[in-house]
Order: C-alpha cells, then structure tokens, then sequence
C-alpha cells in the first residue's frame, strides 16, 4: 500500500484526492467506488492492475474522503460527479483520448445513468423505509446516524449480506434487526481496513455520499435529452448472486430476460458470481483482478 501514490487535484471547482499508481505513459484504469466507501475500495486492483501495466487512478468521488464535499444538495448531480472526473483525467491524463473505466455501486451509476424517475418508483414499490426512500430527507439519516455512531453504520452496511431489498426502518437496524445486535467483519474486510473507513467517514460524515440519492430525480430530469440513449462502449458486467441489487429492484429479471442487452448492445460478458454479495471487488479481489485483466486484454 506504500507504493499508492496519493495526489491532490483542483477539478472541476473542487479539489480531489486521488490515488495513483503505474507508468505514466501505460493505459489507464478509472476506478470508481460506490456507498458507503472510498478509493480503498479499490486498494486490491490498484495493486494488481498496476502491476500488470496499467496506470491505475482511483478518486475519492465528489463527498467522499479526503475531496471537497460541497454543502448543497444540488451540487451531486450526475453532471457534476461526470465532470468532476473529466476535469481528474485532463490533469492526471492530459494525453489520453480514452480510458478503461471500473465501477461498481454508486460508480457504476455514474459511468451509466439510470434514465427513469427512481424515487417515486421505489416509493411505490418497497415503501417509506426503503434505504433509498428513508435517504431522502436531509438531515434525518445524519441524525440517526450521529446518534449511533460511525462505526456502528459502517459495520452494519459493509456486513450486510441479505440477497433483497435493504430497509431502514426508524428506531431499528438494517432490515429491523436489533440495534444491539453483533455484528462481524466479514473475512474480506480486516480491522485495519475498517479502522481506515471509519476514521475518513467521522471526519467526512455520510452527507456527500447520501446526497447522490438525493439527485435520482433530479438526474432524472436533467437527462431527459439522451431519453432511449444505449451505452455503446464494449462492457463487462460482474454482480454477486447474493448481491442485494441483483435481488430487488427487478435486477435479475431485467438481465435474464434480454433488457440489459437491448440497452447495452455491446454488452460482451456477463458474470454472476456463485455465494458472492455487494461488495465483490473486495471480497473476491483476485477473481476480480484477472476478470478485469482478461477483459481489458482484448483492447
């Protein structure tokens, strides 16, 4: 982990952190992380793909860790998270015309935005407490989580391994668990990795991150433009079988029926990942590694 260069950047308005590491003249991999996480997230493939040569760049997105965090809601919309890393790579890769992009969660957003009035749909099909509903409301989900602690929201979130829909219900954990009840790293997170999350999220807080849920509308809305647009790169798509998202949401449908397809046309591999839950890039991070190697090879 030594050898991870760490940058700061102005981009876009703002000032990011950033980090790096391989040869400046290799190809380069954007590595975008996903809620509740950071540039850490990617600790295993920034490794990994380095050394395999590629120049591996991973931000602290928009809210996230040691980059600004901007006080309005309004300032997390899609353009602004797209810009900010259009702005990241013309000052850490002025030369480049394309790059590879790796994203997952809330990164994976970004690189492909969902094109339909999300909350309202949510609202109507899970609920009030579902997680994307109860994030609504600013200041709420802060209060609550101030009141139970950093660390306490992290270990619950990042040990979370429910295959289907995740509710907050008020007064209860995930799911209407206990708020007392244990709760175990799992064996791919270790204490130091979590130490390195929690200590960034008390000094941040969680309101960067949660504002992204507060612009699904919005983003709605401002993409009207490219309405049936299709992502026409070649992509790779990885998702656990165990993974929440693939389990509500219609996730599984969407994909078994040809929908991802129709919308992905270049869409070249799909992985679903046997006994694998969200976070797969960390839990399963050599599979990983060499699912992005192999696929990045044919290019």
């Amino acid at each position: 982990m030594d050898s991870i260069e760490h940058r700061t950047i102005h981009a876009n308005g703002i000032t990011m952190h950033v980090a790096m590491k391989g040869s400046e003249n290799a190809p380069v991999i954007l590595f975008l992380h996903g809620f509740p996480e950071s540039w850490y997230s990617w600790r295993y493939q920034i490794l990994a793909l380095s050394s395999l040569g590629y120049r591996s760049v991973a931000p602290d997105l928009r809210g996230y860790g040691d980059t600004d965090a901007p006080a309005e809601i309004t300032s997390y919309t899609c353009f602004h998270l797209v810009g900010d890393l259009i702005g990241l790579l013309d000052v850490v890769a002025p030369n480049e015309d394309k790059v590879f992009v790796v994203a997952h969660d809330w990164g994976a957003i970004i690189a492909w935005n969902p094109q339909k009035k999300f909350v309202e749909t949510l609202r109507t099909l899970y609920g009030d407490d579902y997680y994307m509903c109860r994030f609504q409301e600013p200041g709420v989900i802060e209060a609550e989580y101030a009141e139970r602690g950093t660390e306490r929201v992290l270990k619950e979130l990042l040990t979370h391994r429910v295959a289907g829909p995740l509710f907050l219900p008020k007064g209860k954990g995930l799911n209407g668990a206990p708020l007392d009840a244990p709760l175990v790293l799992p064996s791919w997170l270790s204490e130091e990795d979590f130490k390195y999350y929690t200590n960034k999220f008390e000094q941040k807080g969680f309101t960067g991150g949660l504002n992204y849920y507060r612009n699904l509308d919005r983003n709605w809305e401002l993409t009207a433009p490219w309405t049936g647009a299709q992502v026409t790169v070649p992509v790779k798509f990885i998702i656990g079988d165990e993974d929440l998202t693939y389990n509500s949401l219609g996730g599984k449908d969407y994909i078994d029926s040809g929908g991802f397809k129709r919308d992905v046309p270049f869409l070249e591999e799909l992985v679903v990942m046997e006994g694998v839950g969200h976070f797969l890039n960390q839990e399963r991070a050599d599979e990983i590694n060499k699912h992005i190697y192999d696929f990045f090879q044919k290019f």
